[in-house]
């Protein structure tokens, strides 16, 4: 895959930290799950870091127990450097998503039992100054190819966990979820809570509040 400006480098967690990733599958993925969870793509103090989706330091290492060496990718852009478990930013995406799910479920095996939380692509894009770039903003026939790979790996996950509930973290993995879902037999309800991000608006007006809320409309919670 290659991808033109304003990409200028790609990170994929799931070879440089394939490791930790494969600590959170084995732990939490087992078995089917009522509710699967859906996110975007990585963020760079999150999965970028962890190889765990909305991989916030402390939600990955202190109540999942997953914690341990992470690679780096090549090239590695100079103002992203990946610095695994050391990394002393936050994502605060994945600390307000994670935050929610931990208060509810101090255990976190009682939160797998039932929920599962995935991304829909595992590539993190940024431009020259080290920002970073969603998949909405990656030209669209760059993304033909990993669009229909994601699709084919979502479309696995689903067969496998046999969810009830599809749940978009925000509008575009909404979209995903929903193009999929149709071709499900029996369709499973597909909703959408608030994306976590700070970049949002709403999103810093009890985010927490908000999601949990949505979470009780589709009957999940």
């Amino acid at each position: 895959l290659t991808f033109s400006d304003p990409v200028t480098h790609t990170y994929n967690p799931l070879e440089y930290a394939w490791e930790r990733h494969c600590d959170y599958l084995e732990r939490f993925g087992q078995g089917q799950k009522s509710v699967l969870l859906l996110g975007m793509n990585p963020g760079p103090f999150g999965m970028a870091q962890t190889g765990v989706p909305f991989g916030e330091i402390p939600a990955v290492r202190d109540w999942m127990g997953i914690s341990g060496y992470v690679g780096k990718p090549d090239p590695e852009h100079p103002k992203r450097p990946i610095t695994g478990f050391s990394c002393e930013r936050s994502e605060v995406s994945g600390r307000r998503l994670w935050g929610l799910f931990a208060e509810r479920f101090p255990d976190p095996d009682k939160f797998f039992e039932t929920h599962f939380v995935a991304n829909y692509c595992p590539l993190v894009w940024m431009k020259e100054t080290g920002a970073n770039l969603t998949p909405d903003k990656i030209p669209v026939e760059a993304m033909k190819p990993v669009d229909k790979a994601c699709l084919e790996h979502l479309e696995t996950v689903i067969d496998l966990l046999k969810p009830e509930y599809l749940v978009g973290v925000g509008a575009y993995a909404q979209k995903q979820l929903a193009g999929i879902a149709e071709r499900i037999d029996p369709v499973p309800t597909v909703g959408r809570i608030l994306h976590p991000s700070p970049a949002s608006p709403a999103a810093n007006r009890d985010w927490a509040g908000t999601a949990k809320s949505q979470l009780q409309e589709l009957g999940i919670w």
